[in-house]
């Protein structure tokens, strides 16, 4: 496509869909800059999936993810899918395993990831100016004029992929919000989501003799229910059941676990009842949970310490009913420092789901993170970041088209 009165774009953010929005965007010929006030692009990448960036997930579904409107997600998902992403990565020789639950990860880090977002981006002439803090945006007859630390910059298109306020070590800010607010766009309430619990003193002091212990376990939250680890820290419980389980949780509400989800415990008791009657109890648990925990579990008194054979029926109810379904109301959670994601963000009924446009503001997009759009734990949010700027693109690419037709 010539580049002769193509619009100029500038998109506010160098993460995950900043970039790959960017990429789209320059390779169409368009005159595409990057601000972000950070030093170098796609920092929170490189920290993601324990540095192997967990970058989609085979089974992305809209139904993974949460907003006050959950269609939102679905014309972009569909536009643009996890096999879309993976046809790019496999393009870049990225070599990539599959984890539990469908999640892709990067074999050599996620560098690999960064260096193709850029590889791409490069390859569409895009301009980059780091370490530029937005500090303003005013809307212009023709565009915008954007005020910044290194001066005024004027636009035709902007598109803002600032990201949420998770890793405020980062330079995370609550920019992209404001902009929204400036220009008439309600933001849902934000709050920090795949973050750990922390809990109350007295529990908290209790099961960090547990610090480090990981189990397999079922965890729910009213009708939202989660299988897999959680982790015992000196703060509270974490592990990918618990971060998952977070986005659902609201302070006050008791969380639910199941710390055996996989043994059939009336059986169990039988079999052990054969087998070794005069074990203490704390013994016969042993087999199925580490002893720190069940000792934990005896001082907090929900389970007794006595012989097998001297457990009645109430005492054997009571006891399953304390490992199955042990209720815990946290704290609160650990809060952006150490979540994964923002939970809320720009309005989606303000946004048009096809182009992420502003729809009474036709120049103005918003994708990623920012928007109301949060995925579960395990590649989802990665997809988001990359179909809502695919969206974002397409529209751009489309528009610019017809209007030369």
């Amino acid at each position: 496509m010539s580049n002769t009165h193509l619009p100029k774009i500038t998109i506010i953010g160098a993460g995950a869909s900043g970039l790959f929005c960017a990429s789209l965007l320059g390779q169409q010929g368009f005159d595409v800059t990057v601000i972000d006030n950070g030093k170098k692009p796609g920092r929170k990448i490189l920290m993601s999936g324990g540095g192997y960036c967990n970058f989609t997930n085979l089974n992305i579904d809209s139904q993974h993810y949460l907003s006050q409107n959950p269609h939102f997600c679905k014309s972009a998902l569909k536009r643009f899918s996890q096999w879309d992403f993976i046809e790019l990565v496999q393009r870049h020789d990225i070599a990539y395993h599959e984890k539990e639950l469908g999640q892709l990860f990067c074999n050599e880090g996620a560098q690999s990831i960064v260096a193709m977002l850029l590889a791409e981006c490069q390859s569409g002439q895009v301009n980059f100016s780091m370490q530029t803090e937005l500090l303003d945006v005013f809307a212009t007859s023709s565009g915008f004029k954007l005020t910044t630390t290194k001066g005024m910059i004027y636009t035709d298109k902007l598109i803002i992929a600032t990201g949420g306020l998770s890793m405020p070590k980062l330079g995370t800010t609550p920019i992209g919000y404001k902009i929204a607010e400036s220009f008439s766009v309600p933001i849902v309430p934000v709050r920090a989501g795949l973050v750990p619990f922390t809990l109350q003193p007295t529990l908290r002091d209790h099961l960090a003799k547990l610090t480090g212990i990981a189990i397999e376990a079922e965890v729910a939250v009213k009708q939202q229910c989660f299988k897999g680890n959680i982790l015992f820290t000196h703060r509270g419980i974490s592990g990918p059941a618990i971060l998952q389980l977070s986005n659902y949780w609201q302070m006050g509400e008791p969380i639910h676990i199941n710390l055996l989800p996989n043994i059939d415990l009336p059986t169990f008791f039988i079999e052990q009842r054969d087998q070794a009657a005069n074990q203490q109890l704390k013994t016969v648990l042993a087999k199925l949970l580490p002893k720190r925990l069940i000792d934990c579990l005896i001082q907090l008194q929900m389970i007794v310490d006595l012989p097998l054979k001297q457990l009645n029926i109430k005492q054997q109810q009571s006891l399953i009913t304390a490992l199955t379904d042990w209720q815990i109301t946290p704290n609160g959670t650990e809060g952006y420092r150490t979540a994964e994601v923002t939970l809320g963000g720009v309005d989606t009924n303000y946004l048009s789901s096809k182009t992420m446009a502003v729809k009474n503001e036709p120049n103005l997009y918003f994708i990623g993170e920012v928007v109301d759009v949060t995925g579960w734990l395990g590649g989802y949010n990665f997809q988001w970041a990359w179909s809502s700027a695919f969206a974002c693109a397409s529209e751009l690419v489309t528009s610019y088209r017809s209007k030369k037709k």
